[in-house]
């Protein structure tokens, strides 16, 4: 296995830049493991392909102001993307500039100073606020939107889920953008039940991977959570027959490393804390039947989990398929059922 292997060619005109109104519009391409076939759909019509009984896990996290910009003391202008916060006032961040390492002290504008406390590997820094900065965000921060979007978001809360409600990601969960309250009340009257986890998003959003073989990845932690009831949600629809319907890859990574802690095959536990699974093709996994996903960058780690979910053929010439389809792809773009 090569991280060559799960490279595709992408024209940029399908790169999505501006996000489809209202949400659930955008258009669905449907998946079938078993049979190898491709269907086009809209997301609205989610409920078509869905059993009642069947259980959608949605990632609660919300994504912070996380893009600061500052100045060296000698005048030099610095770009800060804050990923996780370590401890009271400290932050692992990537740091984007010349001549950043420990000792050197920045003034972050219309914010506090902050020191670099410590070197990490390339461009991420451990950050020392000398002010709580968490309250200050949404005054001196912006969204931190992913590097190929190059149109300015009108609204910040379009790059929000609508259910988002626990500050800490540094990117969205993209797959639950497609989601409005109205399409989650025809679910749910449809027999559609909905369980919460948590996964903040960090660095692996940005980081492609860059080794020539993917075991040698070291994919980053990221924190997530998933409670007792989330658990008991999960049992019960296994135990009834029905799907955990995973919607996004952080949802897939918080409910598999549930499924990994609980020693017991096809069951989840509560977890709370780290977790730096790294999903690829050959691993089995424990709680999710079907998945929900946008198209993702090539050689990265999200693609590599979804080939390991619906295989790595059927997912590159799913993605061919969607490119001549005229899909679109990455954060704002379309979504991916996989059954």
């Amino acid at each position: 296995m090569q991280t060559s292997d799960f490279d595709y060619h992408l024209p940029p005109e399908r790169i999505a830049q501006t996000p489809v109104e209202p949400r659930h519009n955008s258009r669905l391409m449907v998946l079938n493991r078993g049979k190898e076939e491709i269907v086009d759909s809209k997301f609205k019509n989610l409920a078509q392909f869905l059993t009642p009984g069947d259980l959608l896990v949605i990632n609660q996290t919300r994504v912070i102001p996380a893009r600061l910009f500052a100045r060296k003391e000698t005048g030099g202008k610095v770009e800060l993307l804050l990923l996780k916060r370590l401890a009271t006032g400290e932050w692992e961040a990537l740091v984007g500039g010349k001549h950043l390492h420990a000792g050197v002290r920045l003034k972050v504008e219309n914010g506090p100073d902050v020191e670099i406390a410590g070197d990490m590997e390339g461009s991420q820094r451990i950050l020392r606020f000398l002010q709580p900065v968490e309250n200050m965000l949404p005054s001196v921060g912006e969204m931190p939107l992913p590097p190929y979007i190059h149109t300015r978001l009108a609204d910040p809360e379009r790059y929000q889920t609508v259910y988002a409600n626990q500050p800490g990601s540094a990117a969205a969960p993209t797959a639950g953008l497609h989601f409005t309250p109205e399409l989650m009340s025809t679910l749910v009257e449809y027999g559609i039940r909905f369980a919460k986890v948590t996964l903040h998003v960090g660095l692996d959003t940005f980081a492609p991977v860059t080794e020539s073989n993917p075991l040698e990845h070291r994919i980053h932690t990221e924190w997530c959570e998933l409670t007792q009831e989330t658990a008991d949600l999960i049992n019960e629809t296994r135990a009834r027959g029905r799907r955990v319907v995973a919607v996004g890859t952080t949802s897939v990574r918080t409910l598999e490393s549930s499924g990994q802690a609980a020693g017991k095959p096809g069951t989840a536990v509560p977890i709370s804390g780290s977790t730096g699974l790294f999903i690829l093709p050959g691993y089995r996994f424990q709680l999710v039947d079907a998945m929900i996903t946008n198209f993702h960058l090539p050689k990265s780690t999200l693609l590599m989990l979804v080939s390991a979910f619906a295989g790595r053929e059927f997912i590159l010439r799913a993605y061919e398929e969607a490119v001549r389809r005229e899909y679109r792809f990455y954060s704002f773009g379309d979504a991916m059922l996989i059954l």
